[in-house]
């Protein structure tokens, strides 16, 4: 039977010392849940199912982020975003518990309040992805023994809303104006007009270089999409145009801007635009363009070619062909 000790004032022991098993102990708040402890884990033994969990019972949820974040995160192509999520995590007070200590109602409570205070669903949803896979890696890849996932025992946040967002009357032109008239660097228009144009991602774009281009025959390579996927895709008029105007770098960059740059430009020409702009994203160009080449009349696997999308559902997602346009062509 596992011994209790009163640790301190408000803290109790168990310990459970058993010939052919490795000592256990574990420090709790009450001495119920002390006794709880100690009956599950003799239980286990006397069924011969025990497995240590000692190194679960004594790595702090800080300390296997700060690991996670070395060994998996560094790797990762999102690495700024899902830093500043892990970031976050070490500054809840979640963070001091253990692995072991952490159970599903701490994550629903965690759920709870992010969406009390006002976070989108897909936010909270990547955020908790984080601990499960961390749980995930601590189980199979850091031989961590004992540990039950506490995500995965609870309802998920839903995924973001689809946005079916594209230019009204005349929004493009006067977010073009806006570009003109109030940014600085010669790059940003050129580079929003490109991703009209190609519907390629912000990062695609910002990552372009000469050598991957060839006008002649018309095509850019396209070396690291989010898919992990090298592609060629062809060079419309549009956009080849839009390069052969452009001047040339010595750096070899297509676009001399950062990403960071080109998306405060282009949040601002939106609220400088006459009239205002809103809720426009730069990401909403890529369903723009998109849309366009089905409009032109493009086959699925044609558009796939050129936007890089991996599934025809996540092709769908980025098309919203409009009634009216249909009317226009068909009507």
């Amino acid at each position: 039977m596992a011994f209790i000790r009163k640790v301190g004032d408000y803290q109790f022991e168990a310990q459970i010392n058993r010939k052919n098993y490795p000592r256990q102990s574990r420090t709790f708040e009450t001495k119920a849940d002390a006794e709880k402890w100690g009956r599950m884990v003799e239980s286990e033994m006397d069924r011969g199912i025990f497995v240590s969990r000692a190194e679960a019972e004594n790595t702090t949820l800080k300390e296997a982020l700060e690991r996670y974040l070395e060994e998996v995160t560094s790797g990762k192509k999102g690495a700024r975003q899902e830093t500043a999520r892990i970031n976050a995590w070490i500054d809840n007070k979640l963070s001091s518990r253990t692995l072991a200590a952490i159970r599903g109602a701490d994550m629903a409570k965690y759920r709870d309040d992010q969406r009390k205070a006002g976070k989108a669903e897909n936010t909270i949803r990547l955020s908790m992805a984080i601990i499960s896979h961390l749980y995930k890696i601590a189980s199979t890849e850091w031989g961590i023994e004992g540990l039950s996932n506490p995500v995965a025992k609870i309802a998920k946040a839903g995924g973001s809303k689809e946005r079916t967002r594209r230019f009204e009357d005349d929004e493009e032109s006067r977010l073009l104006k806006a570009l003109d008239e109030h940014c600085r660097n010669p790059f940003i228009k050129p580079a929003v007009q490109f991703a009209i144009e190609t519907a390629m991602r912000q990062g695609e774009i910002i990552k372009m270089r000469w050598e991957h281009i060839n006008l002649s025959r018309s095509t850019l390579l396209v070396p690291d999409r989010k898919n992990d996927q090298t592609d060629t895709i062809p060079l419309f008029p549009a956009a080849k145009a839009i390069l052969e105007a452009l001047p040339r770098n010595l750096s070899g960059k297509v676009f001399d801007v950062s990403q960071d740059a080109l998306s405060r430009a282009f949040t601002s020409a939106c609220k400088k635009a006459d009239p205002k702009i809103e809720d426009l994203h730069f990401h909403d160009l890529r369903h723009e363009a998109t849309s366009r080449l089905f409009e032109m009349g493009m086959q699925i696997q044609e558009v796939r070619k050129i936007t890089g999308h991996k599934t025809l559902s996540q092709l769908m997602r980025y098309t919203h062909v409009r009634a009216e346009d249909l009317l226009k062509k068909y009507g």
